[in-house]
C-alpha cells in the first residue's frame, strides 16, 4: 500500500468536496479499497499502486470540470469514477465564463459581443455608454477568463473616488476600507464568477488588487488585467498616468458614461480627452454601448431615454435661446448704426 497527497490547485475546495463533504463521500463508497482523507485543499489517498493512479486520473479530470464550471455535483464525481465523462451541454457560442454555481456568463448584446471581439485583437479597450448596459460585467468576466486560462497573473480594479453629488467627507479604517465603497459594484460581479472561498484567496495573496489612482504613479503592471470604472470622473493627468502603467502582456479596459460626469462643471473629463487623443492610435479599440445594450430593470432604458429626451430638449432651447439673443444684439447694432 502506497500513500499519496493530490492538491486542489485550480478549483475551490468548497465546491469540489461538495456540501457537507458529499463528493467526498461518493468517492469513498464507489472505491471503497482506498482509504482518502480531505482537509483544506489536500487529499490524502493510500491505496495499491494502480488504484493510485486510476484516481490521480479521475481526481485531475473533477479538478478540471470544477475549475470550468464553478460545480461539482454527485452525479458527476459518480460519472468520471464509472468512466463516463460528463460534459455539459454544448456552451453557446458567446459563452465568456461560467460563473458561481456554473451559471453560464454570456455576451448577451451586439455590444456586448463586440467588446469581446475586440478584446481579441486590442490591448487596451474604452467601453462607453449608459448605466446597466453590461460594460463593467462583461469586462469582469474576460478578466477572470483570462485569469483562468493563465493568459494573466493578477486582476488590478481602479476607479476614481469620487461621490455622485455628496460629500461623504473622510472615511474610517485603512486604505482598502476607504476606497472599497467606491469598488463595490466591481466585488458584486467578481462575487458573480469567482466562489467566495477563492475570492478572498484572491485578495488576500495579491492575485486580485484594488488600486486606487492616487497610489498608480510609478507602478508597472506586467501580466496584468487592469480594469479602470467609471473613468468619466478620472482627469486627464490621472487618465493618462494610468494608461502608462501598462507592462508586457497585459490588457487594459476602461469604462465610462459620459453623460455622468460627477467632477467639477470646469474640469474636464480624462475619459473625453483620452478617447479624441487615442482615436487613431493602433492596439486601441473603442466600443460604444447605447439604451439597447441595458439588462438592469426594463425601466432603466426608458429612465435613460427619457433623460436622454430632455438633455436634447434643453440643448436644444440653449441654442435657440443664443441665437436669439445674437440676433438682438445684432439688430441693435444695425439700429444704432442707421442713427
Amino acid at each position: 500500500m502506497i500513500e499519496k497527497i493530490f492538491l486542489i490547485e485550480n478549483a475551490d475546495p468548497v465546491i469540489f468536496y461538495g456540501t457537507n463533504n458529499c463528493n467526498i463521500h461518493a468517492i469513498r463508497n464507489l472505491l471503497p479499497k482506498m482509504k482518502i482523507v480531505a482537509r483544506g485543499n489536500a487529499v490524502k489517498c493510500m491505496g495499491d499502486e494502480e488504484e493510485i493512479a486510476r484516481f490521480e486520473d479521475i481526481f485531475r479530470q473533477m479538478e478540471d470540470y470544477c475549475s470550468r464550471y464553478n460545480a461539482l455535483s454527485e452525479e458527476v464525481v459518480c460519472d468520471f469514477i464509472n468512466g463516463k465523462s460528463k460534459p455539459q451541454d454544448v456552451p453557446d457560442k458567446n459563452l465568456i465564463i461560467f460563473g458561481v454555481s456554473g451559471k453560464p456568463i454570456v455576451a448577451r448584446t451586439p455590444n456586448q459581443k463586440k467588446l469581446v471581439a475586440a478584446y481579441e485583437k486590442n490591448d487596451l479597450l474604452f467601453a462607453t455608454g449608459p448605466a446597466g448596459s453590461g460594460k463593467t460585467y462583461t469586462a469582469i468576466a474576460l478578466a477572470v477568463r483570462a485569469l483562468k486560462n493563465k493568459e494573466v497573473r493578477r486582476i488590478v480594479l481602479s476607479r476614481p473616488a469620487v461621490e455622485a453629488g455628496e460629500k461623504l467627507g473622510f472615511l474610517p479604517g485603512d486604505m482598502k476600507e476607504k476606497i472599497d465603497p467606491y469598488l463595490q459594484p466591481l466585488y458584486d460581479a467578481l462575487q458573480d464568477m469567482i466562489p467566495g472561498t477563492k475570492l478572498r484567496e484572491f485578495m488576500e495573496n495579491g492575485t486580485i488588487q484594488i488600486a486606487p489612482l492616487a497610489f498608480m504613479r510609478g507602478r508597472t503592471l506586467s501580466d496584468s488585467f487592469i480594469i479602470l470604472d467609471e473613468a468619466q470622473n478620472t482627469t486627464t493627468q490621472q487618465i493618462k498616468m494610468l494608461l502608462t502603467r501598462m507592462g508586457m502582456n497585459s490588457k487594459i479596459v476602461v469604462t465610462g458614461d459620459v453623460s455622468q460626469i460627477d467632477l467639477p462643471p470646469n474640469q474636464r473629463s480624462g475619459l473625453i480627452d483620452a478617447l479624441h487623443v487615442l482615436k487613431d492610435v493602433e492596439g486601441v479599440a473603442k466600443v460604444q454601448f447605447d439604451v439597447k445594450d441595458i439588462v438592469r430593470h426594463q425601466l432603466v432604458q426608458r429612465i435613460v431615454e427619457a433623460y436622454d429626451k430632455a438633455t436634447e430638449e434643453r440643448k436644444k432651447w440653449l441654442e435657440e435661446k443664443k441665437a436669439a439673443e445674437e440676433k438682438a444684439a445684432e439688430d441693435s447694432e444695425s439700429k444704432n448704426s442707421n442713427k
